[in-house]
């Protein structure tokens, strides 16, 4: 019984892999999480010039989760460049990019394969910051345009991290497929907002921002399962997964691997090694060999 896994050409020693936008800004933050059980780790969303990004207050926590509008804050892709370099020293690194333009993202992607990127990652999902995200991420067009453009420009694997905010996820999906993507990551966050009843006003300053945590995993195994039923393309699963079961809920639906971000910040860097084990455990008591044995179960 083995816990690896493959996401496409991509082989993963361990199944968990660590989200973009926590844990990732710097390259020995990126080497501390790859060294505490993740099989990958994705880097904080980069872009071509530095983005202090939106201004205070961006974050905050609700029931079941946290809303959060940072805005894509980022050095910019010239300066990540020695992040990178440490961070590539820990284990496989897959790099997080957004741009408005299929030129933006070609130029980003050509830049994290130059550093040393296992894989990159097109954020065509982020819910709050305008001209960028999902606002590109809801026309299939332009979706199969950009990851057309950015499959031609490098050779390592190319995925891209779609948003549950639409109601055109599988024709996103079948653009992704269309264009060549090497897999489909999902979910980002739920477009999202919190008023503050003493002052009447929203209380994020961007006033929207994207819900993330135990709230969305609902919605994150169903887009998958929906995503697994329309395509063929690899699927990394995320949203709202903090122990073995939520995993093993995203595999069953279609997900060949899984993405963690804010259960590392309620339970800490051990949350990995915490869900290796129990999924290993699950797997040995249920009769499952290996990861795959598990992939789209559900379905059946």
């Amino acid at each position: 019984m083995t816990i690896d896994t493959c996401v496409g050409s991509l082989k993963l020693e361990r199944p968990g892999i660590v989200a973009s936008g926590i844990m990732d800004e710097t390259g020995a933050s990126i080497a501390r999480m790859l060294s505490s059980g993740a099989g990958a780790a994705v880097t904080k969303s980069i872009g071509l010039q530095p983005n202090p990004g939106h201004r205070n207050p961006t974050f905050t926590e609700v029931k079941g989760g946290f809303v959060n509008a940072m805005g894509l804050p980022n050095p910019g892709i010239d300066l990540f460049k020695e992040e990178m370099g440490a961070a590539i020293a820990g284990g496989k690194v897959v790099g997080s990019i957004y741009g408005a333009t299929a030129s933006e993202f070609v130029t980003l992607a050509g830049k994290m394969e130059e550093y040393g990127a296992t894989a990159v990652e097109l954020n065509l999902s982020c819910p709050h910051a305008k001209g960028y995200g999902a606002e590109i991420g809801v026309d299939a067009a332009l979706v199969k345009k950009i990851v057309s453009a950015v499959k031609s420009s490098v050779s390592i694997p190319v995925w891209a991290k779609l948003t549950p905010n639409t109601h055109m996820l599988k024709e996103v999906a079948l653009a992704v497929q269309d264009a060549g993507g090497d897999a489909i990551v999902a979910i980002n966050t739920l477009k999202a907002m919190v008023i503050s009843p003493e002052f009447g006003k929203p209380f994020l300053s961007n006033k929207f921002g994207g819900l993330s945590g135990p709230a969305v995993r609902s919605v994150g195994v169903r887009a998958v399962y929906d995503i697994r039923a329309a395509v063929d393309v690899p699927i990394v699963g995320v949203g709202g997964i903090s122990d073995w079961r939520d995993a093993a809920q995203y595999i069953m639906a279609g997900a060949s691997a899984f993405q963690i971000g804010s259960a590392i910040a309620t339970k800490g860097v051990k949350v990995f090694d915490s869900i290796n084990k129990d999924l290993e455990d699950f797997m040995r008591d249920f009769g499952y060999s290996t990861i795959k044995d598990m992939v789209g179960v559900a379905h059946e």
